[in-house]
């Protein structure tokens, strides 16, 4: 069978002050080769052709690049399939006749701003508290100018691979964007050039999320598990590491013990 008649329950929520509710769409014809962002346009259409608000839903690249396509589908952030942004969910995952739940993420640092929109200005927040190298090195050097072992390069790469989508906060159930935060400290600290502010970059960017609103790591690991990029939780066993270290350095110092 080439197409998929479907009911969908979707969050609608007209603006942040306002109260939300789940509500209730039938869709017919749609095509096992469509992708889920493409179903949620053809019910938009439909929604217009009525004079209907159509559902707001955030969505950029379609790629599975810029994390913007932030849903949870049947209670899963970005839907079913395991190491998959919602934009790379296609129907043919689904079966005709099927139920489909659609909500925001939900966290109370990523408030909703309008049915499956949310503000997650907080994850900026964080990365502007230290997520960068502040040394001017002018011109970008060659190449290999400065040896990096292969291990440590394949690490930093791992962890640049996060995209900020925030299903890591969506999944946690204590709402902790600390597999997020990790990802983003040991992509520079797995670099020589991460180094020199590795203690002060770990203390700001921890500071920054707990002021956010998020919540405590849970070992839960759904973290890691609904991360699209497959995101390892052992960078959060790293952060916490050096967020110790970087403490005890601190109060050494405060103490004038520091220098011994």
């Amino acid at each position: 069978m080439s197409e998929l008649n479907l009911t969908l329950h979707i969050w609608r929520q007209p603006k942040a002050a306002a109260a939300g509710a789940m509500k209730t769409y039938k869709v017919e014809g749609i095509s096992h080769h469509a992708s889920f962002l493409e179903m949620l346009d053809v019910l938009n259409e439909q929604l217009q052709a009525k004079g209907e608000e159509p559902v707001a839903f955030d969505s950029d690249c379609r790629e599975g690049i810029c994390g913007t396509c932030s849903l949870v589908i049947n209670g899963r952030p970005h839907g079913p399939d395991a190491g998959t942004a919602t934009c790379q969910l296609h129907m043919r995952r689904f079966k005709d006749g099927d139920e489909i739940y659609i909500e925001p993420f939900r966290a109370g640092a990523f408030p909703v701003v309008r049915d499956l929109c949310v503000d997650r200005s907080a994850f900026d927040r964080i990365i502007g508290a230290g997520g960068y190298v502040t040394a001017n090195v002018g011109s970008a050097p060659d190449a290999n100018s400065v040896p990096i072992p292969k291990t440590q390069a394949d690490l930093a790469f791992d962890a640049a691979a996060c995209i900020g989508c925030g299903a890591c906060v969506a999944a946690c159930p204590n709402s902790s964007a600390m597999l997020f935060t990790a990802a983003k400290l040991a992509h520079l600290h797995h670099l020589p050039q991460g180094q020199p502010e590795r203690a002060k970059r770990t203390v700001a960017m921890v500071t920054a999320m707990d002021a956010a609103g998020f919540g405590n790591c849970s070992n839960h690991y759904e973290c890691e598990a609904a991360c699209p990029k497959g995101i390892s939780v052992d960078y959060i066993a790293a952060m916490n590491r050096d967020y110790a270290r970087a403490s005890f350095a601190s109060k050494d110092a405060e103490n004038g013990s520091g220098g011994d």
